[in-house]
């Protein structure tokens, strides 16, 4: 496993391109002075030890020891192996709606955008808990599987839209279902399953899936996204809004009601979202209390630091270009060191 003790220095690497520029300007200032001298042939002849590809080499030399000192300070390292580490967490699984309804934009930039900020700032906040992604509209899917890789779960998520579930509806019950068959088999403390959802065209009987979940140790908690008052869907990359059959301007609100009763139902609460804030920061500290188990999980534990082959090239380097000289030797012209004329 490659890791950087310390990836800020490879900032430094900036300066790389800015030498070069600076040696090809300074190239072409020093062959503009030397034109003022007279014709270039005639000014060659009268330097017979000046060689331009000497320079050229020395400084490429140069260049590629400075670009290894930099990743060298950046200390690469290699994870030598694997070690089971034990933490006390809790096993979270969010469910979240993607929906067309989720477009709505009572809550801005709308339900959904919303929705994925906020499941973003929460696994900032994460530390030993384990994590798990479904998303659902009139099918579930799992998204991510429960792990406490929380980079890979912010990566996919950053990708979830109303596009990756073709059936549309509001299939909450069988979200709650995938999730029951989503978390750890062998953990026997309280599991949690948070629903952001604005719980509209509901097809199935969400309470009693709430309830069958609450009786295998899940608590289900539901976030409502969006307002009681009406608002159109709008229409992703136009400028309209979704008609019904009768082609009258589909409208959605908020169906409060039975997501409170599905958080009732599932032993957590409801916690409806307004254009401020969302509240899943506040509900996972109340998830927070909750009995915590012993989560294992498996990382890299020992990292080998391999700076020293950078340093040791580069100073390899260094010392080669300290011998070449930028002028030719006519003691040493008849020495063929290397097959290229210098």
């Amino acid at each position: 496993m490659f890791h950087l003790a310390n990836p800020q220095y490879l900032w430094a690497l900036i300066l790389v391109p800015v030498f070069i520029i600076i040696y090809i300007v300074n190239i072409k200032l020093k062959k503009k002075s030397l034109a003022k001298f007279g014709d270039n042939q005639v000014i060659k002849g009268l330097m017979p030890l000046v060689s331009k590809r000497r320079p050229l080499f020395k400084f490429i030399l140069m260049i590629i020891a400075l670009s290894l000192i930099i990743i060298a300070a950046a200390r690469p390292q290699f994870g030598s192996k694997l070690k089971e580490v034990k933490a006390e967490g809790v096993e979270i699984i969010i469910a979240l709606d993607v929906s067309n309804s989720m477009l709505a934009k009572d809550i801005r930039p709308n339900r959904l955008e919303k929705a994925k900020r906020a499941i973003s700032r929460l696994l900032d906040n994460l530390r030993n808990d384990k994590i798990g992604l479904i998303v659902f509209a009139g099918d579930a899917y799992t998204q991510v599987p429960i792990t406490t890789d929380y980079t890979a779960t912010k990566m996919f998520l950053s990708s979830i839209n109303t596009d990756f579930v073709p059936k549309q509806g509001t299939a909450i019950s069988e979200a709650i279902e995938l999730a029951t068959k989503s978390f750890s088999p062998d953990n026997e403390q309280k599991k949690v399953l948070i629903i952001l959802t604005d719980g509209e065209n509901h097809e199935d009987n969400p309470v009693q899936a709430a309830r069958d979940a609450k009786e295998k140790g899940i608590l289900v908690y539901t976030i409502g996204m969006g307002l009681n008052k009406g608002v159109p869907i709008p229409i992703k990359g136009r400028s309209d809004y979704r008609k019904d059959n009768n082609g009258n301007v589909i409208i959605t609100k908020l169906d409060e009601a039975t997501l409170v009763k599905v958080a009732q139902a599932g032993g957590g609460i409801y916690i409806r979202a307004n254009a401020a804030k969302v509240g899943l920061s506040n509900l996972y500290k109340e998830i927070d209390k909750l009995d915590k188990t012993e989560l294992e999980t498996l990382v890299y534990s020992e990292y080998e630091d391999h700076f020293q082959y950078f340093i040791g090239i580069a100073l390899f380097l260094l010392l080669i270009e300290f011998i070449v000289l930028e002028r030719k030797n006519k003691r040493l012209e008849k020495i063929k060191l290397f097959s290229l004329k210098l």
